[in-house]
């Protein structure tokens, strides 16, 4: 079983028991976070795909710690003019761990679609109105 997730604006293929490193979240190391926008989920070949976003469906994670990634050299320059710039990046990473996900939203989506449809046939058709030929006089 996979999921697709949205965490901090960027998706991400998740598995349980899975590692990942994410953008900085405001939560503290040990705490439980739950992602509730979940675009995909992959159970034993059945496959349900959100509108975007799944009802209901939740992915639960353990952040493991806050740390810093991999130093990142930006380096300009232009040739013949004596431009040189130099800067360098550490992007602020946190560790997660995917302890369960949840796919509480096959169900409800499947209610939501059988709602409109009842709905619609109960709408009686609209009346046409005729318009009477103009006499020339």
């Amino acid at each position: 079983m996979y999921a697709i997730v949205d965490i901090a604006g960027q998706q991400f293929k998740v598995e349980k028991d899975q590692k990942v490193y994410v953008h900085r979240l405001d939560t503290e190391v040990g705490k439980k976070v739950n992602f509730d926008r979940v675009l995909l989920i992959e159970d034993g070949g059945k496959v349900n795909i959100g509108a975007p976003a799944i009802d209901g469906a939740q992915v639960c994670a353990t952040v493991l710690e806050h740390l810093k990634g991999d130093k990142v050299i930006v380096f300009k320059k232009k040739r013949r003019k004596g431009y040189q710039k130099m800067n360098g990046h550490r992007q602020y990473l946190t560790e997660i761990q995917i302890n369960e996900i949840k796919a509480g939203g096959a169900k409800a989506a499947a209610k939501k679609e059988a709602a409109p449809k009842a709905e619609a046939k109960e709408v009686a058709p609209k009346a046409e109105k005729v318009e009477e030929p103009k006499s020339e006089e």
